[in-house]
Parts: C-alpha cells; sequence; structure tokens
C-alpha cells in the first residue's frame, strides 16, 4: 500500500499563512488551519446536499454547490470560525 502524499510541506503552509496576514505564525498553526478548512468543506457539502435533495436531484453538481454560495452561506459560515 502505497503511503500517503502531501500536498505541502507543513513550512510552505506556515509561510503562505504568513504572507497573506503579515503576522508570526504559531507552532501548529497550519494543523488548526487545516481542521477550519475541512469543517467549513464538510458544511458546504452538507447545505449542498440538502440543497440538491429539495430540488429533487440525486447527486451533488457543481451548480448545486455554486447556488449554496450564492446565498450568503460562506458568510454565514466563516463567521463560525472566526477567533
Amino acid at each position: 500500500m502505497a503511503a500517503a502524499q502531501k500536498l505541502y510541506p507543513r513550512g510552505t503552509v506556515k509561510r503562505i499563512v504568513k504572507a497573506h496576514s503579515n503576522r508570526s505564525v504559531s507552532k501548529n498553526a497550519d494543523i488548526l488551519i487545516f481542521l477550519d478548512y475541512m469543517l467549513f468543506m464538510q458544511e458546504l457539502m452538507r447545505e449542498a446536499s440538502i440543497r440538491s435533495r429539495k430540488s429533487g436531484e440525486k447527486n451533488i453538481s457543481a451548480n448545486t454547490v455554486r447556488k449554496v454560495t450564492e446565498y450568503g452561506f460562506v458568510q454565514k459560515t466563516l463567521r463560525k470560525f472566526q477567533g
């Protein structure tokens, strides 16, 4: 069985976050950023699933996800994850 491949080394993630925030990044900040991202994606998929079922679709499509993001979902969800 092949080992899981890392997409970005931790140092690279920290460098990117530091460049965009102009602040220092603590030791485990990259892990917390990843976990927040995963929670956000989970919420997005849940909302898209609900919307697709209401419209009678069996699968979630890119169009369904786009519709969810148009109705203020992103702003409402990002407020949950503010520190």
